[in-house]
């Protein structure tokens, strides 16, 4: 990403109408738009002053420093990380933890995302008494905002994007032009907004394979962060503001997990069984294993295991996965 531009500022606090509905974001974790795609830089999320392209320890924190503290001034609550982006204040209850569990009642700071203010004050003497933190975490789920992450990893063989897409296509909701955040490792931060109510969880691979969802209690590293693993930056050409979440999708956010027992509840309907099958049978190199457990997890939630084992094993198998294999892998989602 291009960071010779001047200083610009967080999205605003308002949040914009419904976009326009669109197939896919205008930029994704991989693609560049064009030049002339670029918005003015006023009106975008943090990027990192040109100072802090630097790698020594005080330039780093002082960008993060500059960077938090435009960010509350935009509605988002923060507080420092270490270059492992875990809050960089220790607890001062470690050794005698309190029960129930203190959320920053004592008054002392050293309580994670529960420290995270607006308070341009506050945010400063954070970072004061963690002079080794090189980044900032904006917390999600809080006031004006109530930011959802979608973080879109492509690990192990699971890609959040074309997870993401599926879906949308599955459930019939647009994936909405909005802040996108490129991580180190590859992947992305999608930026939403939600509702107050109901709290949206956090959550690690339940939407799908490679889509981690950080929601109330949690927080997304701000872009301008610098990691053990590099910095998080903004994708070029990204929208200005995080869109608000589709309903289809705050839906999926917020439904409690599925029983053990798998009979779909009365009225639901059921994942449709062809978009599942077609699925696992366009699965690329690298993906065939998690998508199939995906697709066959969502099957025995819809009650439709039994039903759509053999196609799922005749998909699975035109992508290059053995009969043994695959059954093995439906068998394993089957006792999920």
């Amino acid at each position: 990403m291009a960071m010779h531009r001047r200083h610009a500022e967080p999205p605003a606090a308002r949040r914009p109408g419904p976009p326009a509905a669109a197939p896919e974001p205008p930029a994704t974790c991989r693609t560049d738009p064009p030049a002339d795609a670029a918005e003015p830089p006023a009106a975008r999320p943090p990027e990192p002053p040109a100072h802090a392209q630097d790698t020594t320890h005080a330039d780093a924190h002082a960008a993060a420093l500059a960077h938090a503290l435009r960010a509350a001034e935009h509605g988002y609550p923060v507080i420092p990380l270490t270059r492992g982006k875990l809050p960089a204040i220790r607890s001062p209850h470690r050794g005698h933890p309190e029960v129930p569990p203190c959320r920053g009642g004592c008054g002392r700071p050293g309580h994670g995302v529960h420290d995270a203010s607006t308070d341009p004050l506050t945010v400063r003497r954070l970072f004061a008494t963690a002079p080794w933190a090189t980044g900032y975490g904006i917390a999600c789920g809080r006031p004006p905002h109530h930011l959802i992450g979608l973080d879109l990893d492509t690990k192990n063989g699971a890609d959040g994007l074309i997870a993401l897409r599926f879906l949308a296509e599955d459930h019939g909701f647009p994936i909405p032009p909005t802040v996108i955040v490129r991580t180190p490792s590859g992947g992305c931060h999608l930026w939403l907004t939600g509702p107050p109510d109901p709290p949206v969880p956090n959550s690690a691979g339940r939407l799908a394979p490679g889509i981690d969802v950080r929601g109330a209690g949690g927080y997304l590293v701000g872009p301008g962060s610098l990691t053990t693993h590099g910095r998080y930056v903004l994708a070029p050409g990204c929208a200005s503001h995080p869109a608000p979440a589709p309903t289809a999708l705050l839906t999926l956010l917020t439904v409690p997990p599925p029983p053990a027992h798998r009979d779909p509840a009365p009225g639901a309907p059921p994942q449709p069984a062809a978009a599942l099958v077609r699925f696992v049978r366009t699965s690329p190199d690298g993906q065939r294993n998690a998508r199939l457990f995906w697709a066959a997890c969502r099957a025995y939630e819809s009650g439709l295991g039994r039903e759509l084992t053999e196609r799922l094993t005749e998909a699975a198998c035109h992508t290059g996965l053995s009969e043994q294999e695959a059954r093995a892998t439906i068998a394993s989602a089957a006792h999920r």
